[in-house]
């Protein structure tokens, strides 16, 4: 399957705010100077020169069909986003770091946790965004991020966002279909052994969906 050539990113950003209904009470938010946010962060990255990684919902709309999402998700030391004093910190923990510049949000996934650092530094490629050239994650760091998060989001019971990732997971896999090996043996550094064999589980659960989405549409129709 070929990456999309049409995905901007300011639009997919500004659609989602518009459509969430979250956002229709009371004034909602100014997408006025969306645009100029966006491209005024990764203007800063550049002049910066900041090590960086684009992720999130953006990179998986250059790779599949999905869901529009409002955020920016980046992966970044967290020196690189010290040097970055334009964006206004909003929280922060060990693995994560969360932003905004002007209105528009920034969440950065720190490489002081291993597994971000490397898919940072060995599943990336460049993808073109208009006329901008983006680092952004691979299909396969996309879902070492997302198979990596699902224990977290079940333990803390977020059924709305587990059935986004495997929604993601599942379009991924069938779109293209990558070896998953050598991707469980880099989770078996980063997660417990309990945790990995419940996403093992979890992705045979996704291939037995596949399967049966595939075989519905080859089958004949009841006479």
């Amino acid at each position: 399957m070929s990456r999309r050539d049409d995905v901007q990113i300011a639009a997919v950003v500004r659609n989602a705010i518009i459509f969430n209904v979250n956002n229709w009470r009371g004034e909602g938010m100014n997408t006025d100077n969306l645009f100029e946010a966006i491209e005024g962060l990764f203007s800063l990255l550049e002049q910066r020169k900041t090590e960086y990684l684009l992720v999130g919902g953006i990179v998986l709309l250059k790779y599949v069909e999905g869901r529009n999402t409002d955020d920016i998700d980046l992966i970044m030391a967290l020196a690189s986003l010290r040097n970055l004093p334009e964006i206004e910190i909003t929280s922060e923990d060990e693995d994560f770091a969360s932003g905004n510049l002007s209105n528009l949000k920034i969440d950065v996934l720190l490489t002081r946790n291993r597994l971000f650092d490397n898919v940072q530094s060995q599943y990336a490629t460049t993808l073109q965004f208009g006329e901008r050239e983006i680092p952004c994650a691979t299909v396969e760091g996309l879902l070492l991020l997302k198979l990596y998060a699902l224990p977290s989001l079940y333990r803390q019971g977020k059924f709305a966002q587990v059935n986004l990732y495997e929604g993601d997971i599942a379009a991924l896999l069938e779109a293209y279909q990558p070896d998953l090996k050598p991707l469980f043996e880099v989770l078996s550094n980063h997660l417990s052994s309990t945790d990995l064999s419940s996403v093992g589980e979890i992705v045979r659960e996704i291939k037995q969906r596949l399967t049966r989405f595939r075989n519905g549409l080859n089958s004949s129709p009841p006479t």
